[in-house]
């Protein structure tokens, strides 16, 4: 794989984080709203590689213990998929200081 497949792979997950937490925030603010449906974020492989989060609702209640638990497995994926970026940025950087000398 590329350095830039490695970054845009790593860009793709922390986009479907970033998503799956917007759900998550859905739900947690909306839980005691009469006929909430909670959003639920189903992660896939992209075609062109990386992943891709799709949001539907479910029909079950909003759970808050199981929204923070989500809350906190997303935030780790997000920041591995940050440290993934920024070891790809940096490979770059050194690359192109090859390059120059």
């Amino acid at each position: 794989m590329s350095i830039s497949g490695i970054a845009g792979t790593a860009l793709s997950g922390m986009r479907a984080q970033t998503t799956r937490i917007s759900a998550i925030a859905s739900n947690v603010a909306n839980s005691s709203a009469p006929g909430h449906t909670r959003l639920n974020t189903n992660l896939t492989s992209a075609a062109s590689g990386g992943v891709e989060a799709i949001v539907s609702p479910t029909a079950s209640d909003v759970d808050l213990a199981t929204e923070l638990t989500d809350l906190i497995e997303a935030e780790q994926s997000y920041k591995a998929n940050a440290v993934v970026f920024e070891t790809g940025a940096d490979m770059w950087e050194m690359l192109m200081s090859i390059k120059r000398d």
